[in-house]
């Protein structure tokens, strides 16, 4: 084991301290102090950089059965992050170099090898791996091309468009070929950002009118695919406008991660048969297989500047939950990172 730089006794730390009934409030979290523990076999410490907050986390705020563990209270919540090695006992691992890894929403981390991966801080930006080449990238790639089925000059309709996921999402289909590309947005500097600088064909706010009717207008031809980050009246208006043989990924429901009551589903699901659509939910854990041709496509794309991205950069531990906060209200311009 390597020497350990001298370090601060304790760490900062967010906890959960109550499940959120409806939207999250600052006094169900807590931001705490915890020794630093040093590796044991087969572990590094590390000292984070970089946070990730993501929609998907409201969800493990909830005791509710899902596809992952609920966040358990009085302990630290875990996110996305990378960081600087500080020791490690794990092989091919040193000192110095940066790793990807699970342990978020905390200054520093000790976490083991099988939830360590070891990134190059020179070929791309430290943040990038949160996002536009992580999770959040792959989540675009599985759940258009797989999921989704994409075939070139294919139309595709995109919500949440001006996410970290929706973004990526609309660009990977422009770049593979699609006949049309359209999103929906929360503002008209999002809609303005995703037809100037990331080349959807067409995009509209959907606060300025019913979803329905501006989807129509922006695809008067219909809709090959839409990837649903939204949910709700977004998923209604694109079955709608739904081609034959459409195909519909659900990636997320943003809409109704903090209703009290069960929200209703689309009316129109008979259209359906009319279509012989298809709605497909899918995880990005379900296709990790899919990373080596991820990265292999994607990087080149993200280096020569033809896939384009953009950061919501938030500093401090301190903010991290109102970093959170901002994503579940859609402050975001792309990616949401904390940079400690």
């Amino acid at each position: 084991m390597s020497d350990t730089p001298t370090l601060p006794a304790v760490r900062r730390e967010w906890h959960l301290l109550s499940r959120p009934v409806g939207w999250p409030k600052p006094e169900d979290f807590a931001l705490v102090e915890a020794e630093i523990r040093q590796p044991g076999p087969d572990e590094v410490l590390v000292r984070n950089t970089y946070l990730s907050v993501d929609p998907y986390m409201r969800g493990r705020m909830s005791a509710a059965k899902s596809y992952v563990a609920p966040f358990e209270l009085n302990k630290p919540m875990q996110g996305g992050a990378v960081g600087e090695v500080l020791a490690s006992n794990i092989d091919g691992i040193a000192p110095g170099d940066h790793v990807l890894h699970f342990g978020g929403w905390r200054e520093y981390a000790t976490v083991g090898a099988a939830q360590t991966v070891k990134v190059d801080a020179n070929a791309a930006p430290l943040s990038t791996y949160l996002g536009v080449l992580g999770m959040t990238g792959l989540t675009a790639y599985a759940g258009l091309l797989r999921t989704a089925s994409f075939k070139e000059g294919d139309t595709v309709f995109v919500s949440g468009a001006a996410g970290a996921v929706g973004s990526q999402v609309g660009q990977i289909a422009r770049l593979k070929g699609a006949s049309r590309v359209i999103g929906s947005a929360g503002s008209d500097e999002k809609v303005k950002l995703l037809v100037e600088e990331y080349g959807f064909d067409a995009a509209f706010n959907y606060k300025n009118g019913p979803v329905a009717e501006q989807l129509k207008q922006a695809a008067p031809d219909g809709i090959d695919v839409y990837f649903d980050n939204v949910g709700g009246d977004h998923l209604e208006a694109a079955i709608g406008r739904l081609n034959r043989d459409g195909r519909i990924a659900v990636c997320g429901m943003i809409s109704v991660y903090n209703d009290t009551e069960p929200a209703p589903g689309p009316r129109n699901l008979a259209r359906l048969i009319q279509t012989r659509g298809r709605i497909e939910g899918f995880l990005v854990g379900d296709h990790y297989d899919l990373q080596p041709q991820f990265v292999k496509e994607v990087g080149p794309w993200v280096a020569s500047g033809a896939l384009k991205y953009r950061e919501t950069v938030v500093e401090g531990i301190e903010n991290n939950l109102e970093a959170f906060f901002g994503v579940l209200r859609g402050d975001n311009i792309g990616k949401m990172i904390v940079k400690l």
